[in-house]
């Protein structure tokens, strides 16, 4: 039985990777099999592509380049961990995905929605996440919280207008399908946050039948 795909979205400092943990000690208390991951990234290859997109530099990236890194990046990292594992029936749990392409490449830069969506049917085929939910906090908030957890990555030099754009993006895609997307309020208390997401991926466990 094929697995189910799980991505985890938001802007700076929205306590993804706090969350991830609490969404994986969920799925082994439900005993359900899993591969945790995160974009860029994922593999050895798109770990360095990582490395190059995240870390500041004197060369400017170009937007076209940077959207092209984005999907090299994923494409392997679909070839060689993400589809695999859905295949072998594991749930895959991932931090960031095609819809921060949107909202950052899109959204933030200004691209031309239309590049990203051909790229995405070009790396992806139809595959899809299965249920995204989307950590929504007031972009000031986030950055401080950021800032407060290490030095800033090369997109969290980014102005803050840019990360308005950015957040609304991430809303507009969210409000076009509310089957796949759960906005969560990430600047409630953590123990607000948890109980959002747990009541999320109980709603969706009870609407799918897990892989054994």
């Amino acid at each position: 039985m094929h697995g189910k795909f799980i991505t985890i979205e938001g802007t700076e400092g929205v306590g993804k990777t706090t969350n991830i943990d609490f969404i994986q000690a969920w799925l082994l208390e439900q005993n359900i099999e899993f591969l945790a991951t995160r974009e860029p990234g994922g593999t050895p290859l798109a770990e360095q592509i990582r490395q190059l997109l995240l870390t500041p530099g004197d060369e400017k990236i170009s937007d076209a380049a940077e959207l092209l890194l984005m999907f090299a990046g994923r494409a392997q990292h679909l070839d060689q961990v993400i589809v695999p594992s859905l295949e072998a029936g594991k749930w895959v749990v991932c931090d960031r995905f095609t819809d921060a392409t949107y909202a950052y490449q899109g959204a933030g830069r200004g691209m031309d929605s239309s590049l990203i969506e051909h790229l995405e049917h070009l790396v992806q085929g139809e595959l899809r996440p299965d249920l995204t939910l989307i950590l929504d906090i007031p972009v000031e908030i986030g950055l401080k919280r950021a800032s407060d957890r290490s030095a800033p990555d090369r997109f969290e030099q980014e102005q803050v207008e840019f990360f308005e754009r950015v957040r609304q993006g991430y809303l507009n895609t969210a409000g076009k399908d509310p089957q796949r997307y759960a906005v969560i309020d990430a600047s409630q208390s953590l123990d607000g946050v948890q109980f959002d997401i747990k009541a999320a991926m109980e709603t969706f466990l009870a609407t799918t039948k897990v892989p054994v």
